[in-house]
Order: C-alpha cells, then structure tokens, then sequence
C-alpha cells in the first residue's frame, strides 16, 4: 500500500510539474492540468489513511488535507467506524422497507454476518432497535430464537469484541453458541456439529429470519449453486428482506433467483453508499479550509471535546447520509412498482444514470454560468460549511 500511494504521488506531481521534468521523468501528461488525488479505506487499508495523508504532507501536497479520507480525528478525519457512516445508509433502507409495510422495527427477527468486533457489525448492532437472532462473525456463530440478548450485544459491540466474548447465561434455552475451534458440540435440539469451523461458514445458508443485513463475510457467499439453500420446501425465501451492507455477498444471480421468489432485496451499491458521501464531505471540508482553519474547525485533540464546527458537521454528514439513502430508497421502490423490474437490476441502471448524468454535464458549458453555479452550489453544500465559509471562498 505505501508503495501504490508512493507511486501515484510520483506520476501525480510529475504530471504537474513544468515540461522539463516531465520529459525527464519520462510521464506523459494527457490530461494537461493538476491532478487531485484521493484515498479512501477500505479492506486492510484503513490503517494507512493516517501515513498516507502526513506523507503527503511532507512531499508539499497542497491537497494533504483531502488525499485520504476515513482517517484519524486528531488529523481532521471522519473515521467511518466511529461514527457509522455506512450503517446510516444501509438502515435507511432497513427503515424504508418497514415504512413501506407498516411494521414496527421492534418487531422484526434479524440475522446478520459480521460480529460486534467491526466497523459495520457493530454498528448495526448499536443503531437497530429489532430482535437479532442470529450473528455469525469471525469467531463462530452466536444464535437464540428468542432474541439474543440486546444489552449484552450492545455491550461487545461498544467495545468490538467478538461473539465468543457474549455471556452465554444470557441465552435461552434454546439459544446456542458455536466456536469455530469447537468439535462435537450438541445443539439444543440434539443436534451433533462435528465441526465450528465448517457451521460457521455455512450458517448463513440454513438459517431464518424476517430480516437479514450481511455486514461481513466472504464475497459470492451466496451464488447460483447455494442460492436454493435460501429457499425452503415450499419455494419462499428464507429471508423476507435483504439490505446488503457488506460488498458482494451475493452474486447478480443469487440476487435474481431470490427476488424471483419473493424476497425485497436491498443492493450492497444502493444501500452502503454512506462511507464513500461520508468521504466526500470530509474532502469537501478539507479543500474548503486553509491549512490554519483546517486544524481549528477539523483536527480533534480532545475526542471527549471536539470543536464544534466538527461536531456540528458529523451531523451535517449524518442527515446527508440518511437524506440521500431515503431518496434512492424511494425512488428504487417507486420505480419497482411501475415497471416490475428486480430492485437489483434498478439500482445497476440508476447507478448507470447518474455516471452518465456526471459525463454529460461536464461536456456542457453550465459550469461557466456563475450564476447557476452559485444556485446549485448553494443547494448542494451543507450549510454549516456555508456559514462558516462564505461560498466565494469555497469555490
């Protein structure tokens, strides 16, 4: 990873320097101007947000502030996990689904990959207000029928530990926990697992609920060859709902072949996009500050007492997030209503649209009118950054 963010600095600042070292460097320059650069985390990169953004501080970037996203409080970051930005997203949908059916959240059973130790598990866990009956995470598989404990899972989550950290006295009788190291476990039913290791990784596969919210695990869990295994005798999915906060879970034709049968299903491409508006925003701030304001209004010395420009503006993120998530939320179901398309396949084609919006609109000449650009601009900033930074400075 150092040497990627190493490399993509070195063609970066050739690229913009003056034609004598770009010839020297051997680069060449087809886009023609300075290049911004942006990272943002994800699997087994977060850790390198941090490194990332002060390296390029050190090599003069003037964009230092932005070229990482996700990264520590205490360097102007908007870390994900602490704050749930990608959870924001994925339970407005959760939300959506029960607001289109007129169920109340706390009445609803829910299974979910992906334990209290993670950044989305755990805070699914803290968010949701449902009856969790089942979670399989790295150390196994933790299940009880009549609701796990939810203070005990608050409890792990809050302090991301794994399921095999749960206090078992607090499940039901026919409540269970399974390690993957354990051999030969009875299940409450009489059941013999001859193996932790292989249950845990196929739990998701025979297990039940009204709600199911993948927050982890292995990409293609649930492909074309497994996908019956979701279904049972009868035909109807074992999961009603699916909102996929984690990426891939399913492959496209799982997704089908469930929708075919009757599940309401949520994509990981519609549904997760909290982290990455999250991302936006914390660059958009970045840019927006000189270097002075950035370290008054963004860098958190003190985590129990942030400054309140911060404070102010992770809501700012969180109502975006939630704002953003319920219109594409509506628009999906809408859209499903008229045409009887699969969810899955709208999401793809609105997904589509909006890249293609993107392209068009940077070929036209709106941007030259001021004008316009100040309306839209308007619209589109959170206001606290407009209050704090009048737009001309900002653009």
């Amino acid at each position: 990873a150092a040497l990627y963010v190493r490399a993509n600095q070195d063609c970066s600042e050739t690229a913009s320097a003056p034609p004598p070292r770009r010839a020297a460097q051997k680069i060449v320059d087809l886009y023609g101007k300075p290049e911004i650069l942006f990272f943002g985390p994800d699997e087994g990169t977060a850790e390198y947000m941090d490194w990332a953004s002060s390296h390029a501080r050190a090599r003069g970037a003037f964009f230092w502030k932005a070229f990482t996203t996700g990264k520590s409080q205490s360097i102007g970051g908007i870390p994900h996990d602490v704050f749930g930005m990608t959870t924001r997203s994925v339970h407005q949908y959760v939300l959506g689904i029960l607001r289109k059916l007129n169920i109340k959240e706390e009445n609803i059973t829910k299974f979910q990959t992906g334990g209290p130790d993670g950044d989305l598990g755990s805070n699914e866990i803290l968010i949701s207000k449902d009856k969790t009956i089942g979670i399989v995470d790295g150390s196994g598989v933790l299940y009880d029928p009549k609701g796990i404990d939810r203070e005990e899972l608050r409890k792990l989550a809050s302090k991301r530990q794994m399921i095999n950290q749960f206090d078992v006295s607090k499940l039901s009788e026919k409540g269970f926990r399974v390690l993957v190291d354990e051999k030969n476990v009875k299940l409450p039913d009489g059941r013999i697992i001859d193996n932790g290791l292989t249950f845990r990784n196929e739990f998701h596969l025979e297990a039940s609920a009204d709600l199911f919210v993948p927050c982890g695990g292995r990409p293609e869990a649930v492909d074309l060859g497994n996908v019956h295994r979701l279904l049972d005798a009868e035909g109807n999915p074992r999961f009603k709902y699916i909102v996929e906060g984690a990426n891939l879970f399913f492959t496209q034709e799982a997704r089908m072949r469930l929708e075919k049968a009757g599940a309401i299903i949520c994509k990981d491409a519609s549904a997760n996009k909290g982290g990455v508006t999250s991302s936006s925003l914390e660059v958009l701030a970045a840019l927006s500050f000189s270097d002075d304001e950035f370290a008054k209004h963004m860098m958190v010395r003190d985590a129990a007492n942030p400054p309140a420009f911060y404070r102010d503006y992770v809501s700012s993120v969180h109502a975006v997030i939630e704002k953003n998530a319920e219109l594409e939320f509506e628009c999906i179901w809408r859209e499903h209503a008229r045409t009887g398309k699969a969810r899955a396949i709208l999401s793809d084609e609105l997904s589509y649209a909006i890249v293609k919006l993107n392209e068009e609109l940077q070929r036209t000449t709106l941007w030259d009118n001021v004008a316009l650009r100040k309306v839209v601009l308007v619209e589109a900033l959170p206001k606290l950054l407009l209050d704090t930074l009048d737009l001309d400075t900002i653009m």
